[in-house]
């Protein structure tokens, strides 16, 4: 069995699929990716039992076949020829030879039938709506998700789905971060699913800033993505997601209005010399002004004022440095607002003029 294609045409989707392949494996057939050879096209397939992916590439080949090899292999192979190389791969019994010019490698298989792969159930509900908007719910939430948490339905993020909105939610339990986008979703009664932070990570990896078509397939334990040429399944995390709006900020709040920009910028210089584990930093909101101090155990200090839009009374709170970053970060209008009660409750950042995206961080002693 003979197969013709090119360099340029085999990595892109190696690439893609090679992030699903782990480099530790319990089963030795999980290092290796499906590949498919029919109708003018090889389809790629990898999976961790957890995620699964599934994408093709252009090719010739003398007939239908099915096999493995091994994915780090093949990615390094595609990656090191130069660009624009023709290859071959020749199948015979239990080995490979993928030939280029005068390159030739010679790669062990795997039977194509052990190969595992993720078998869902009939879905329940379908959605069609944009690529960029599923892309943006998770850029501007997925930093906030947990990681290895005992509450395992933490290590994940919430899509909740209503007739009308679209909503991702994530928290590690420190701090929350929300985003809404509106859709005219056609289901007839709401839907929460927790998709585990691996499947959230590879879609926000994978998905394009773009209007191209996007099908969500969801049934009792699965989610099924599919866009372009590519088909993403995942396991759903089988818990209860806490009740969010619960820790949202609400009554007699204190509002201050800053430039986004500068605000990042001063808070950077600032946790230059905050403790290195705890990353504590103080606010100090007066009136038009405010202040920033962060210290270490080597008695280093820093400080720092910005002018902001407050006319509220003053108060002083700690944050973790990292996590008012993670959402500066994220977002992208020039302005952002902070909401707060007191010394002791919860901050509400949201990008100024939008309740789209909403983000509670704790506070913190110092």
């Amino acid at each position: 069995m003979k197969i013709n294609t090119n360099r340029d045409e085999l990595l892109g989707p190696l690439l893609k699929v090679g992030n699903v392949v782990e480099r530790r494996q319990t089963l030795p057939i999980l290092a290796n990716m499906l590949i498919s050879a029919a109708s003018g096209r090889l389809q790629f397939t990898a999976t961790d039992l957890e995620v699964e992916l599934t994408t093709s590439a252009c090719a010739e080949a003398d007939g239908d076949i099915e096999f493995t090899l091994p994915a780090r292999k093949l990615i390094e192979i595609c990656r090191a020829l130069p660009k624009g190389a023709s290859m071959t791969l020749e199948i015979e019994g239990d080995k490979a030879t993928l030939r280029s010019g005068y390159s030739r490698f010679t790669i062990g298989m795997l039977p194509a039938q052990d190969y595992p792969t993720i078998d869902p159930a009939t879905a329940s509900e379908q959605l069609n709506f944009p690529e960029s908007i599923l892309k943006r719910l998770i850029d501007k939430t997925a930093f906030a998700m947990a990681h290895q948490d005992v509450r395992y339905y933490l290590n994940g993020l919430l899509l909740e789905i209503t007739t009308n909105r679209v909503r991702a939610v994530a928290t590690d339990g420190h701090r929350l971060a929300l985003c809404d986008a509106e859709l005219d979703t056609g289901v007839g009664s709401d839907i929460q699913i927790i998709l585990p932070r691996k499947a959230v990570l590879e879609l926000g990896r994978l998905l394009n800033d773009d209007d191209g078509a996007l099908q969500l397939e969801i049934s009792n334990s699965h989610a099924r993505v599919r866009f372009g040429n590519t088909i993403f399944t995942t396991k759903l995390i089988d818990g209860r997601f806490p009740n969010y709006e619960r820790v949202m900020p609400s009554g007699d709040t204190q509002r201050l209005l800053a430039d986004r920009d500068s605000l990042r910028q001063s808070l950077i210089r600032t946790s230059i010399l905050s403790n290195e584990k705890y990353r504590g930093i103080r606010f100090r909101l007066v009136p038009k002004l405010l202040h920033l101090h962060a210290h270490n155990s080597e008695q280093d200090e820093a400080k720092e004022e910005l002018e902001i839009d407050y006319q509220g009374n003053e108060i002083i709170v700690g944050f973790n440095v990292g996590y008012l970053l993670d959402v500066l970060n994220v977002l992208d209008t020039k302005q952002v607002s902070m909401s707060l009660i007191d010394s002791s409750s919860s901050a509400l950042m949201t990008p100024a003029g939008s309740m789209d995206c909403r983000y509670v961080v704790m506070p913190m002693r110092l």
